[in-house]
């Protein structure tokens, strides 16, 4: 039975030839939100065929956007159906829907703006790269926002409908997660996080390492300069600005 918060939550699920999972995740997401959105990003398999017979609402991309394109062509169908909450998983089955009404439990009681999924706690299964890279970004990115950030690349994400205008600013690639963190940090949003399990199997990952990897580097750039810019103007007391002189 879905909670009463659940019944205001759109689960959003960018999704690019997960046509294997994509049913199987489905079901199990219906069971606890109020609605679920999928949205192919230009799959050449059945994934959106599977995912509105698993009882998705699916929305097709004529062109491959990236992931972060993908959730926010969902955000814009969920904002306009009135969602108070948006609730973020993967379509691979690498995370478990069974843990959603710990992310609903989690804002229905601090009403935190964003709830982010921590694998790190118990990182075993995770591939060793993947979890050395993960902790690298983590620390990375959270001395960039000044917030502890146990686990910054984790997708599995619950957000109130108050920090929609920043997801939508955020990332169109795999930057999406990093840049919605330095956003929603540096405009004063609560962020919290909650264990949940670490789930791989041995699919190649849609990742494009050269792309993506810019992407990355390029949003990280981005607020490093703009940080770098707020430090150097300070406020002054009768209201105008003072730059710092740094030579």
């Amino acid at each position: 039975m879905i909670e009463p918060l659940a019944d205001t939550v759109c689960a959003i699920i960018p999704a690019h030839e997960e046509e294997r999972f994509i049913a199987e995740v489905v079901h199990a997401v219906r069971a606890h939100v109020g609605k679920v959105i999928v949205v192919d990003d230009h799959s050449q398999d059945n994934t959106g065929l599977a995912a509105a017979k698993a009882g998705a609402s699916v929305i097709r991309h004529p062109q491959r956007l990236g992931k972060g394109a993908a959730i926010k062509t969902g955000l814009r169908r969920a904002a306009a159906e009135n969602y108070e909450y948006f609730l973020f998983l993967d379509g691979d089955g690498q995370h478990d829907p069974s843990e959603i009404p710990s992310f609903v439990d989690k804002v229905s009681r601090s009403k935190t703006d964003l709830v982010v999924g921590n694998r790190m706690n118990n990182p075993a299964t995770m591939p060793w790269v993947r979890r050395l890279t993960n902790r690298f970004m983590s620390w990375q990115i959270g001395n960039l926002c000044r917030h502890k950030l146990p686990d910054s690349q984790c997708g599995y994400r619950m957000a109130s409908r108050r920090l929609l205008s920043v997801l939508l600013q955020s990332s169109d690639g795999f930057a999406f997660e990093t840049e919605c963190l330095l956003l929603a940090a540096r405009n004063g949003y609560s962020i919290d996080f909650i264990p949940i399990r670490t789930i791989y199997r041995a699919e190649q990952s849609k990742i494009r390492p050269a792309r993506d990897t810019f992407g990355y580097f390029q949003v990280l750039s981005k607020h490093l300069v703009q940080r770098a810019t707020a430090e150097q103007v300070q406020p002054l007391p009768f209201g105008g600005t003072e730059v710092s002189d740094q030579g």
